[in-house]
């Protein structure tokens, strides 16, 4: 679905002799990078998020059960991320990112292997290190070649097929499979690979992998996600603008030249509305009125779960910083006491005990198990990978199950992705969600509050552009489409 807009799909009667008011309803990436880019455009923007902190799915706050701060999920990004690393650099929060170009990748046996760049042209820049990758044999590897090259040669329509059924038909080896490409792509793109669609695995890789070795580096943020997104509120207010937290939107009522929320029981006035919040709370806004098309147009987004397992032990269970974790249910380990601390306290030792974060994405099969058995699990699945951590204590653990944490990249799904334009020229959306050529991530977050401030800005007659280019192909890389 194209995001180009037109003067006529956005006329609407403007406000004169004043800064235009846009009312934003969550406080998610897409809504705050909408923010900061309206509030640089010269509008006169008013934040609401019913929680009393910012960043929606990818936030951080006190766990209740053990004292500690958490994140809702460990987010990662990627150096081909160029929007979300634009909004970094507008808050000025650049530095909480801590980089790494080198992923380890574990067997239950111990067994490891890594991938990291060399000085090759892309796309043979991690050649060396896949040639010596300890956990495929050569004939995995071999297959794996022989789908690159396919994938070199340009993205592939959009189409029913999913990427299982063409990593089969293009003679990938199980063991190339369970521990190339689903790991890979299960914690990119948050489903399983018979879920997911052949453009969207695709653009995972040619954009990360084959484009050059600067696309591929892994950034991890160095500190709670909340302390990050909370500098957007803070980059808002200084630019005049509002952030309302604790603020439930349940109506929104269109009039001729304006818009009215009820927020928390009170009644406020707007020009332009920009509804951010998640697609299955958006919909509820919209006004009752001709909306039946464009609600049930959403409605066929489907979500997927992703659930964080957080041990805190006695003492370090493991030098290693994050890992890869294959054939079993987990599938990522972080270790955030020294993840959190690393970017500030470069090369300080490391305080008594170790805080670990298991990661499951598409954690449908853990929905129905209780915490406790969920804790059991990924304990016995973390000893085996790690059977030195047997000998320290737990000290607290956590289960946190983010039931709708993406929306899921199905095959032909992008026909549900609405623009951020609607039938109604005063009511804009903005979200992951939306058209923005991106599946669900923090990136696809950030193009689309992008994409809305710059619709909205062109509705005004401002025609500000915030977006801005992907990374550019490097090497051989350059030969391809």
């Amino acid at each position: 679905m194209s995001a180009t807009l037109t003067a006529t799909q956005l006329k609407a009667e403007q406000p004169t002799g004043k800064k235009a008011r846009v009312a934003i309803v969550g406080g998610g990436l897409a809504g705050l990078a909408a923010g900061c880019a309206l509030a640089d455009a010269g509008f006169s923007v008013k934040l609401f998020e019913r929680k009393p902190f910012l960043g929606g799915r990818a936030s951080s706050y006190q766990h209740p059960a053990t004292g500690e701060v958490v994140d809702n999920c460990q987010h990662v990004l990627l150096g081909c991320c160029t929007n979300l690393l634009d909004f970094y650099k507008r808050l000025g929060v650049e530095d909480q990112i801590r980089w790494f170009e080198q992923l380890t990748f574990m067997l239950p046996n111990g067994k490891a292997g890594t991938i990291e760049p060399s000085g090759l042209p892309a796309p043979l820049h991690a050649s060396p290190a896949f040639l010596k990758f300890k956990v495929l044999s050569l004939g995995d590897k071999l297959s794996i070649a022989r789908a690159m090259l396919a994938l070199m040669r340009g993205l592939p329509k959009e189409s029913g097929d999913n990427f299982l059924s063409w990593l089969k038909r293009h003679g990938q080896t199980e063991h190339a499979i369970n521990r190339f490409w689903a790991p890979v792509l299960i914690s990119a793109l948050n489903d399983d690979l018979d879920q997911v669609s052949v453009r969207y695995a695709a653009m995972v890789f040619r954009e990360s992998f084959l484009k050059s070795a600067e696309a591929g580096k892994m950034g991890v943020p160095a500190a709670p996600l909340s302390d990050i997104y909370g500098r957007a509120g803070e980059y808002i207010e200084k630019r005049g603008g509002e952030v309302v937290l604790r603020a439930s939107v349940d109506q929104l009522t269109l009039q001729d030249s304006r818009v009215l929320l009820r927020v928390n029981g009170e009644q406020i006035e707007s020009d332009y509305v920009v509804l951010a919040a998640p697609f299955f709370e958006s919909v509820k806004l919209l006004p009752e009125a001709d909306s039946e098309g464009l609600r049930s147009q959403i409605g066929e987004l489907k979500t997927v779960p992703i659930t964080g397992i957080h041990f805190w032990f006695d003492r370090e269970v493991t030098p290693l910083e994050h890992a890869v974790l294959l054939d079993r249910t987990i599938q990522w380990m972080f270790q955030k006491s020294k993840l959190l601390r690393g970017q500030r306290d470069e090369g300080a030792p490391l305080a008594a005990g170790s805080h670990i974060e298991l990661v499951v994405s598409s954690s449908k099969s853990l929905l129905t198990m209780g915490r406790n058995e969920i804790l059991d699990l990924a304990l016995k699945e973390f000893y085996e990978f790690f059977p030195q951590a047997k000998e320290a204590r737990v000290l607290k653990s956590a289960v946190i199950k983010e039931v709708h944490a993406t929306f899921s990249p199905a095959p032909q799904g992008d026909r549900y992705r609405p623009l951020p334009i609607t039938p109604w020229p005063r009511i804009f959306l903005s979200g992951d969600w939306t058209a923005t050529g991106w599946p669900a991530t923090m990136e696809g977050a950030v193009r689309g509050g992008y994409l809305t401030a710059e619709a909205l800005s062109f509705a005004t007659g401002n025609q500000r552009k915030f977006l801005v280019p992907d990374l550019g192909a490097k090497g051989l890389m350059k030969l391809f489409p």
